[in-house]
């Protein structure tokens, strides 16, 4: 090519075609330059530009098994996502572990009452033992691979990291891994659970003064309370690390890049190296926005329509375990929930008659409030009437209708009614104001509509009846026919209820239990006192409050600045936390098939069994040495510990394929849908309640799922249920020394074998009854016991906070948790008295510890309870518990023991060895 030197060159036009470039002087700038030719631009930029087509074709078709095998939309990172803090009991989908809230709301039958009604179940712990779902955010959310960044550059990103990765893996407790994994020897197991008792301890304090502080001492230091969470327990970090392991396995045979670039590493992504990935997917996107544009226009509809007709094959199988994994993918599914918008909502809006406050011209000619609820009712929410099937609790064999109290908007009356709480409403408020807004109503619109259905709840919280008129549940019961209750209460159409509810026809001479016949007359009384406007927006406003967790961030946003108001918490957990409680709450026994047959250790199950039995034997020991007791009680009180059935680790049929597909056969999921999917599970649910009309009642079915860190005692089945979930460190282990595991899995036995006798469960009879079995002696020398541990529990103070604990509402678990603990004890000591081999008794205590077998069984009783919660939360939990903060369940239950003073050595007259003590049994 030819270069011409020009001192004074002419300025070249565009039009000039020469074949050479000029390199001159510069004359407005003075500086040497040189400019290309026509030809040689040709060159340089015409040709690849030419080409630039068939590279992106080749390009694409090297790539598209890499398109094909992704999910087609990318699981974005959203970390402003949560579970719901407090909720209408009946949705049941966003509630898993938020029932603490719901369990304790005794005006409402669906709360402590109501489940004494329907499953009638007391758990050992809240499901969220700090009343919310938040997980730590300690993890990020799994993500695939968007369609424009290569495997390989993951792939060598991954390999430049991994050094650090091993290094923060190191930091995660090495007992919860080889926990679950069942592949660690004895010593690294007890070595791993020594060094965590040894953390949390404080050794400066006396166990006789305070031992709480002496085992919990450190806990706040340890395990201080991460942004995203109300509270932080031991109970929180175990379903926090069970949470993890389902994660994994609702992951594990999805169709998705990431489990092939799992594949790929020879390893398993840790949640924290995703943080990573998305940091190196984000500057790699950046620098392909021409070729990410091309690739998506190009090929993803294609791709898209392929996958949807893979999926719907695939569905059609019907494998119970598929749609589990399903229904998570559509929840972490971000950017197509984004995408899909409002539309989703406005749809189901729209099929329920409209919502007056997003339409200005709605028309109240044709307002039927009763069809609106009914119609909600078919999604499993109960909105102004709380309706049911399950056992009638004077005769547990049979299946019927139930109506109940309404719940509220707010976990109970008292934050309606009491002036104290005016933070918590104004809260609400706003929060339907922001979600009003959100739907695209004006400010001013939405306020006025705000204030109105504010208004209304109030008056509605007003007519519901209080934890302390709902006590008797005797005097709340009343079995009518529809045709009567219908006389008694004409302006509601029960039948008609019935009948949109269960889809067919429901006979007036159908037979009911009514627990609020004086709720349902004034409710009449306040639906025509109110504008039909306002009743309908406030109906629809229940149900949508709890739709909008399955809409984009800007809702979910709207929903954490009012859980910090009510709890304090300060962050969302990340989403993938809530998608895996949705699974587990709405197809737990899906997931528990796959946990189970993985995880769970079946030497767990057969140890627990014989424990049972131990510690049965050791509650009849205590009933024969009761003095206040009489024979005739006795004997039927010790019937009804013989006839208690044991449901332990996971029901038989869901390793059935076959069993556990029939049981969701009814079931739609989509993997692209998660608005529908939501109200399908909600319908699901709902069909199943309503179908047990007319059938015997099932006692050997489990109606727990088996992956949850929880226990339960059905009082209308006289039955006992400890799900695999808690069958982990610190409550069990094989290679534990057994003083651990008395002390711990063994109280939890305890404390559900005494339900069946504390306040509510000695109302039930050996069937699940509720019957007067009691002599009127044996039930006065009952209160006189029972009211002494109410005083005592009265008097313990959060100091925090300057509020007391209410004896009262906590007697029960209080009564559970005392006898418990002896019977458990007792157990031990029998086991430990029959041992004679040395090298058996050498493995039952800590060297490191310097503690006895006997003192570590009450350390790790005590450790189980270490915890520590936010102060909003705590006073909401005050309000709301059936259980003692965990500082009290330790301090209360100990110093009543004797077993414990002697162990200790703790003086008669100090803080953990009162002369005066109480005692149920």
């Amino acid at each position: 090519m030819e270069l011409k030197i020009a001192n004074n060159a002419p300025k070249k036009r565009s039009s000039d075609k020469e074949t050479g470039c000029e390199l001159g002087i510069d004359e407005r700038t003075g500086r040497l330059q040189w400019c290309p030719g026509y030809r040689f631009a040709k060159v340089l930029f015409v040709i690849p530009a030419a080409m630039l087509p068939l590279a992106l074709l080749f390009l694409v078709l090297t790539r598209l098994h890499v398109v094909g095998s992704v999910n087609h939309s990318t699981l974005k990172r959203h970390d402003d996502h949560d579970l719901r803090y407090y909720a209408d009991h009946s949705n049941k989908l966003d509630d898993l572990q938020c029932k603490p809230v719901r369990s304790s709301l005794s005006e409402v039958l669906e709360a402590e009452e109501r489940d004494i009604l329907k499953d009638v179940r007391t758990s050992f712990v809240p499901s969220s033992s700090v009343i919310h779902c938040a997980p730590d955010d300690r993890y990020d959310d799994l993500h695939s691979i968007p369609d424009d960044v290569g495997r390989s550059d993951i792939v060598n990103f991954f390999r430049a990291k991994r050094f650090s990765n091993r290094q923060r893996k190191a930091k995660k407790s090495v007992l919860q891994k080889i926990a679950w994994s069942n592949d660690g020897s004895a010593e690294s197991i007890r070595s791993a659970q020594v060094e965590i008792m040894k953390k949390y301890m404080d050794l400066k304090t006396n166990p006789c003064d305070d031992f709480y502080q002496y085992a919990c001492g450190n806990w706040d230091r340890v395990n201080p309370i991460p942004k995203d969470k109300a509270g932080l327990d031991t109970f929180e970090m175990l379903r926090e690390s069970l949470d993890s392991v389902l994660k994994h396995l609702l992951l594990e045979t999805s169709d998705g890049s990431l489990l092939e670039i799992e594949n790929s590493l020879g390893t398993t992504l840790n949640p924290l190296e995703t943080e990573h990935l998305r940091r190196v997917r984000k500057r790699i996107i950046s620098k392909r926005d021409t070729l990410n544009k091309l690739v998506r226009d190009a090929q993803i509809r294609k791709t898209r329509r392929e996958l949807a007709s893979h999926v719907a094959l695939e569905n059609a199988v019907e494998n119970a375990e598929t749609k589990a994994r399903h229904l998570f993918i559509s929840c972490m599914n971000y950017s197509l929930i984004e995408q899909r918008g409002l539309d989703p909502l406005f749809k189901l809006i729209d099929s329920l008659g409209g919502w007056p406050v997003l339409n200005p011209n709605w028309d109240e000619e044709g307002f039927d409030w009763l069809n609106l609820t009914a119609q909600i009712r078919k999604f499993n929410n109960d909105i102004l009437i709380v309706e049911w099937v399950g056992p009638d609790i004077k005769n547990s064999d049979e299946n019927i209708i139930q109506f109940d109290q309404t719940s509220l908007g707010l976990p109970t009356r008292d934050y309606f009614l009491q002036p104290s709480n005016k933070k918590y409403l104004d809260g609400y408020k706003q929060f339907m104001i922001d979600v009003i807004q959100l739907l695209g109503v004006q400010p001013e619109v939405a306020n006025v509509a705000a204030n109105e259905m504010l208004d209304f709840e109030i008056q509605l919280a007003n007519i519901t009846s209080s934890v302390e008129e709902r006590n008797n549940v005797s005097v709340l019961y009343r079995k009518v026919i529809l045709e009567n209750l219908h006389e008694e209460i004409p302006e509601i159409d029960w039948t008609r209820y019935l009948s949109i509810v269960m889809e067919k026809p429901i006979n007036s001479s159908e037979f009911v239990v009514m627990f609020a016949v004086n709720y349902m007359k004034d409710l009449v009384l306040l639906i025509n006192d109110t504008e039909p406007r306002t009743v309908a927006n406030y109906i629809l406003w229940r149900f949508v409050r709890h739709r909008i967790n399955n809409l984009d961030d800007r809702f979910l946003q709207a929903k954490q600045k009012f859980s910090n108001v009510l709890f304090g918490r300060e962050k969302s957990p990340p989403r993938w936390k809530n998608c895996v409680n949705q699974v587990n709450a709405n197809m737990g026994m899906a997931v528990g098939a796959m946990f189970v047959r993985k995880y769970f250790d079946e030497n767990s199950k057969r140890d627990t069994l014989a424990m049972t039995h131990e510690l049965q034997q050791a509650f009849r020991e205590i009933l024969n040495e009761t003095e206040w007791l009489d024979s005739p009680t006795k004997h039927l009180a010790e019937m009804k510990v013989n006839a208690m059935s044991l449901r332990i680790g996971y029901p038989d049929f869901i390793l059935s394929h076959k069993d556990l597909n029939e049981k969701y056969a009814d079931l739609e999921i989509h993997p692209e849908k998660y608005f529908e999917n939501t109200l399908n599970v909600l319908s699901h649910i709902r069909r199943t309640d309503q179908n047990k009309i007319g059938q015997t009642v099932n006692k050997t079915a489990w109606h727990t799922a088996p992956a949850v860190v929880n226990a339960y005692y059905s009082r209308n089945k006289n039955q006992i249920m400890f799900p695999a979930g808690i069958l982990q460190p610190p409550f069990y282990h094989r290679y534990f020394p057994k003083s651990m595991n008395y002390g711990g899995i063994g109280v939890v036995i305890g404390h559900e074998l005494t339900h069946g006798f504390d306040d509510k469960g000695r109302l039930f009879d050996r069937d699940g009854n509720l019957y007067r079995w009691w002599s009127d002696h044996a039930i006065e020398a009952f209160h006189e016991r029972a009211t002494c541990l109410v005083q005592q529990y009265g008097k313990y103070t959060i100091d925090e906070i300057g509020v007391q604990i209410d004896g009262e509402n906590t007697q029960g678990e209080n009564i559970a948790d005392n006898g418990g603990i002896k019977q458990a004890f007792r157990a031990y000591t029998k086991w430990l008295s029959e041992q004679s081999d040395p090298r058996v008794l050498e493995q039952e205590t800590f060297p490191e510890l310097n503690v006895t077998s006997a003192q570590l069984f009450f350390l790790n009783f005590a450790q189980v309870w270490c915890g520590a919660m936010r102060p909003e939360a705590t006073r909401n939990k005050l309000k709301t518990a059936v259980h003692s903060p965990g500082r009290f369940r330790v301090i209360g239950t100990l110093s009543n023991s004797e077993d414990f003073a002697r162990e200790y050595g703790c003086p008669v007259g100090s803080a953990m060895n009162p002369a005066d003590k109480c005692s149920v049994w």
